[in-house]
């Protein structure tokens, strides 16, 4: 049975370690402490309760997972492994997941043992300090940027689908992340300005707002190469961002969640590669800059 270690027991976090404890041990990592007992409502409304140990990061013990899963927000995950790495077992495999493309490449490189970048689609919330809601199924896709790892990455994509999150290993993950981040900045910035779950973005006035953004992004991702999972050009990532929103349409995306809960967003790690990227190819992109620019609390 292995054991799994949840740094950053947000939604994701607890999604990942409730799925993972119905059939392995999985303790909890944060910033304070939360209660033992842990419910997951599942998509279908099922509720189960699960015992699930928790920590805090001032208080750690010396760790011996087999796993470590950093489930921080993009803008905490380096701090976060930093207060773990020196307790853990040399050679600890790794697994990010975090919105964005930045702290990835660099956590690769300090990590003293195999890291794994995953990224998906399902859709999570919390509804208290014991509660998270499955809110709808997605996909998930886990690899090393050197591609170095295919065989963890099909073993852990196993355990992650036998515990209700469908997942494959994949030896391209680095445009996987781009793809995600398409998906991502379409959609959390909007939500987020407006307080809407993402289903409500098929609805006027926010679908034109939405097309234009993947017009923009379309354009950016066609300069560096990186074409979407299925179709070709605009037409394929318009497909990819609808079956996500219809896929998670009662879902408070995650930039909404930190907005409700006044903590920093995402704004960052998801807006800022693509506008840099927009830059260097010399890509007018004014909505995505509009979004950056005015961020969530400014809805006028």
């Amino acid at each position: 049975m292995s054991a799994h270690l949840i740094v950053g027991p947000g939604a994701l976090g607890r999604l990942v370690g409730l799925s993972l404890a119905k059939a392995g041990r999985v303790t909890l990592v944060g910033r304070r402490p939360l209660p033992t007992e842990q419910t997951l409502i599942t998509p279908a409304g099922e509720a189960l309760t699960l015992s699930v140990p928790t920590l805090t990061l001032d208080r750690l013990p010396p760790l011996a997972p087999d796993v470590v899963h950093l489930t921080t927000k993009a803008y905490a995950a380096e701090a976060a492994h930093a207060a773990i790495a020196t307790r853990l077992a040399p050679g600890t495999p790794l697994v990010l997941w975090q919105n964005g493309f930045g702290c990835q490449s660099r956590l690769s490189e300090r990590h003293d043992g195999p890291v794994l970048c995953a990224t998906t689609t399902e859709g999570a919330w919390l509804a208290g300090d014991d509660r998270v809601v499955h809110a709808g199924h997605g996909a998930t896709r886990l690899g090393d940027l050197a591609n170095r790892h295919l065989p963890l990455a099909r073993s852990l994509a196993a355990t992650l689908t036998a515990a209700g999150l469908a997942t494959e290993a994949e030896p391209d993950i680095r445009t996987r992340l781009w793809q995600k981040l398409a998906v991502n900045a379409a959609i959390n910035p909007l939500v987020a300005r407006f307080r809407i779950r993402n289903g409500q973005l098929r609805d006027r006035p926010f679908r034109p707002m939405v097309e234009a953004v993947i017009e923009e992004v379309a354009t950016i991702m066609a300069a560096e190469g990186i074409a979407p999972p299925e179709g070709e050009g605009i037409a394929g990532w318009r497909t990819l961002v609808w079956q996500v929103v219809a896929g998670t349409a009662a879902n408070r995306a995650s930039m909404l969640q930190d907005v409700l809960a006044g903590r920093p967003t995402e704004r960052e790690a998801i807006l800022g590669p693509l506008l840099t990227a927009a830059r260097r190819h010399g890509i007018e992109a004014p909505r995505l800059a509009e979004l950056e620019r005015t961020g969530p609390d400014d809805r006028h």
